[in-house]
């Protein structure tokens, strides 16, 4: 049976939800829902992250799926862990194999259109040691004003535009890039926040994996994001050296890998990522990480979205006259609503999930 890629994506966080929970249902996985004591949905629901497992307790080998860790761009996550679950294709799991699919791990962000969560946190930046000092973003404390500016008014973003393109200018582009997106700490109405605490899907996430994994020898992760690269391109983004072991691991797996550390990739090297904070907390395995990045629009397109929608929830108001259309373009900027998008997301996510699933059951 042809399966048709649009029925695995949703209009909302709600119909995404509804929908992997039948698919996992419908496959006898496992389920557990934890609910988010700090935030309510745009119409006062529930908020949840949900888990489904396959596979034995006592796994030597597992395969970790997260959708929605940058809330907004769950959309194509989600759609991949539904397809999964659907294709006829996946049915034959191997014995030795576990795969626990983590949905919505930032469901406030999912729910409302936002890449960061209830507290203005960018969750792929939050995995630092709180306890010790921050590191630093020089670059972005000169363009904050460029990056966060008061208003929306033309003549506004035209001069924060201008900043931004001198700092290109004189630094170059990458280190415009990473001056804007690598995170920072001490900004809190700012974008790219890692946070002053752990968040709690943060708790979460490492409380599922050190639960599920705790008897596993080798793990796989890929995290599904969107936003970066060529329209519908899926790159698979590792944050370890060429020289590192991990690196080799993720080329044998995958193919193409490209590299933080080297500038291979779409994406800088970025601070307190979920990558290195699951990989810390599996000290006890072989951990094998991949971020699965999905293009959407030109970066610029896409940073304009992102810069307007933190002005809405920090200094402007998110239920006014100004909300529908920022909300529209930073769904759109993560989220191309549009059948051949789908479908490219759909295939390489299941080429990548399949490789991880070969490599893993064959040791």
């Amino acid at each position: 049976m042809t399966l048709d890629a649009r029925t695995f994506f949703s209009a909302d966080y709600g119909e995404a939800r509804a929908k992997f929970l039948s698919a996992a249902a419908d496959r006898g996985l496992e389920h557990t829902a934890y609910l988010n004591p700090h935030a309510k949905g745009p119409k006062g629901e529930d908020l949840t992250i949900d888990v489904a497992v396959l596979g034995p307790a006592d796994a030597r080998a597992g395969l970790l799926v997260i959708s929605g860790t940058h809330g907004v761009e769950g959309y194509a996550g989600s759609g991949a862990q539904i397809g999964w679950l659907r294709s006829t294709r996946n049915a034959n799991w191997p014995a030795g194999v576990k795969l626990v699919l983590v949905h919505a791990l930032n469901p406030f962000g999912f729910a409302w259109n936002r890449r960061v969560n209830e507290e203005n946190v960018d969750l792929n930046r939050n995995f630092v040691d709180h306890a010790a000092p921050y590191p630093q973003n020089k670059g972005y404390d000169v363009l904050k004003s460029a990056i966060v500016p008061p208003d929306m008014k033309p003549e506004t973003l035209a001069a924060a535009d201008h900043a931004l393109r001198s700092y290109g200018k004189e630094h170059g582009v990458f280190a415009l890039q990473e001056a804007i997106s690598q995170g920072q700490y001490a900004h809190l109405d700012g974008m790219y926040f890692g946070g002053t605490r752990e968040q709690w899907s943060v708790g979460t996430i490492l409380h599922i994996v050190r639960r599920e994994f705790g008897r596993a020898e080798r793990v796989g992760i890929v995290d599904i994001h969107t936003g970066l690269g060529s329209y519908g391109h899926g790159e698979i983004i590792t944050e370890d050296e060429a020289s590192d072991p991990r690196y080799a691991r993720s080329k044998r797996w995958w193919g193409d890998v490209r590299s933080t550390q080297s500038g291979e990739s779409v994406s800088a090297h970025v601070l307190g990522s979920i990558d290195s904070g699951l990989i810390a907390g599996l000290p006890h395995a072989e951990v094998t990480a991949g971020g699965l990045e999905f293009g959407t629009y030109p970066t610029l397109e896409v940073f304009q979205a992102l810069r307007a929608d933190n002005w809405l929830h920090t200094l402007g108001d998110p239920r006014g006259p100004d909300a529908r259309g920022i909300k529209a373009a930073i769904r759109k900027a993560f989220y191309p609503d549009l059948d051949d998008w789908k479908e490219m997301v759909w295939k390489r996510s299941e080429q990548v999930l399949s490789q991880a699933v070969e490599a893993l059951a064959n040791g």
